[in-house]
C-alpha cells in the first residue's frame, strides 16, 4: 500500500494534541498503510509507542539544529516497506481518500507526484475516531473549514524511486515544498493536484514552536531553503501542476487564458533549468519586482 513518514515538533502544549489527532488518523486509513516517525524531539518516542507505529530517531540536522527534509526521505525510503511514499506534516489530518487517489494515481503512472491543497480547521480536542469518523470531520470542514491558498502543499505522495536527491532543507521552513513541484516539473515526472478528490485536513495552531514565536516563511532558514532551491524561478505551486482531478477524473490541466502567461514563464524556467540563467530570465519577466527590489537594496545600502 503507501508508507507515510513525518517529523513532528516537540509533543508539548496544544501541538502535541493535535499531531495526535493527526497520527490517529493516519493509521485509520486502511490495512496495510506504513507510520514512520523521524526525530529525536521530545515526545515522539513515547508518540510512536502510543499510537503502534515505527520511530527512527537518527536525522542528520542543519546548522541551526533543525532537522534535514533529505536525511528524513533518504532514512524513509530505506525503511518503507511500500512502493509508494507520501511525506506529510504531522499537524494534519488525513481521509481515507488520500489513499484511493494515491492508489490510483501510482497504477496510472510509474514516476510522479500527487500534491493538494488543504482545509484549515480549529480543532480544539482530541478525536473521537468511531466508524462515523471521516464523514463528521467532512461536515465539520463544508461548516467550519477555510480552503488555504495553493501556494504551498502540506503532503506529497510519489514512488520510492522518486526524489532520491535533494537539497539539504531545513525542515518546517518555507521554500522546499514549492521546490518539490519544481523538480519534479523539471524531470517531467506527471504532478497532480489531488485537490478535489482528497481531504486534507490542517489544525490550526499558532507558531510559539518556532525562533522567537514567529511563522516559518520569516525565518532565516527559509531564505536559506530558497536559496537551495534555485531562487525565486524554483517557487512553483500547485496551479503549476499538469494534472489534475476533476470530476473525479484524473487528465490534464486544461490552462485558460488567465493561466497562459504564467504557462508560458513555467516553460521558460524548465528549459533553462536551476542557475543563473533562469533567476535572469525571471527578473526580465517581473520588472516592477525588480525595481521594487533594487530600490529596497539600495536604501538599506546608501553608501
Amino acid at each position: 500500500m503507501i508508507t507515510l513518514f513525518s517529523g513532528p515538533k516537540p509533543f508539548a502544549g496544544p501541538i502535541g494534541l493535535i499531531q495526535d489527532n493527526a497520527i490517529a488518523s493516519w493509521t485509520r486509513l486502511g490495512e496495510g498503510v506504513e507510520v514512520l516517525l523521524l526525530g529525536d524531539e521530545t515526545g515522539i518516542r513515547e508518540a510512536a509507542e502510543r499510537h503502534g507505529v515505527r520511530h527512527i530517531p537518527d536525522v542528520l540536522r542543519t546548522a541551526n539544529g533543525t532537522p534535514r527534509l533529505d536525511a528524513m526521505f533518504a532514512l524513509a525510503r530505506e525503511a518503507a516497506a511500500h512502493r509508494l511514499l507520501c511525506y506529510v506534516n504531522a499537524d494534519v489530518i488525513l481521509l481515507p481518500d488520500l489513499w484511493e487517489r494515491a492508489s490510483e494515481t501510482g497504477a496510472r503512472f510509474e514516476s510522479f507526484l500527487m500534491v493538494g491543497q488543504r482545509w484549515d480547521l480549529a480543532v480544539a480536542e482530541g478525536l473521537h475516531f468511531d466508524e462515523r469518523w471521516g464523514p463528521r470531520l467532512r461536515d465539520e470542514v463544508r461548516t467550519r473549514g477555510r480552503r488555504h491558498p495553493p501556494g504551498g502543499s502540506d503532503y506529497f505522495v510519489f514512488p520510492r524511486a522518486c526524489f532520491q536527491e535533494m537539497p539539504a532543507f531545513a525542515l518546517g521552513r518555507a521554500g522546499w515544498d514549492n521546490w518539490m513541484i519544481y523538480h519534479a516539473r523539471l524531470q517531467r515526472w506527471p504532478v497532480v493536484d489531488a485537490s478535489e478528490a482528497v481531504t486534507v485536513i490542517h489544525q490550526d495552531h499558532d507558531y510559539a514552536h518556532l525562533p522567537e514565536g514567529k511563522p516559518h516563511y520569516r525565518l532565516p532558514e527559509s531564505e536559506r531553503n530558497l536559496e537551495l532551491a534555485g531562487g525565486r524561478p524554483s517557487v512553483f505551486s500547485l496551479t503549476d501542476s499538469d494534472w489534475v482531478y476533476a470530476d473525479g477524473r484524473l487528465r490534464r490541466r486544461r490552462v485558460g487564458l488567465r493561466r497562459l502567461l504564467r504557462r508560458a514563464e513555467v516553460a521558460i524556467y524548465l528549459a533553462l533549468g536551476p542557475g543563473r540563467a533562469a533567476r535572469q530570465a525571471r527578473l526580465l519577466m517581473h520588472p516592477i519586482e525588480t525595481l521594487r527590489s533594487l530600490r529596497s537594496r539600495l536604501e538599506e545600502n546608501p553608501g
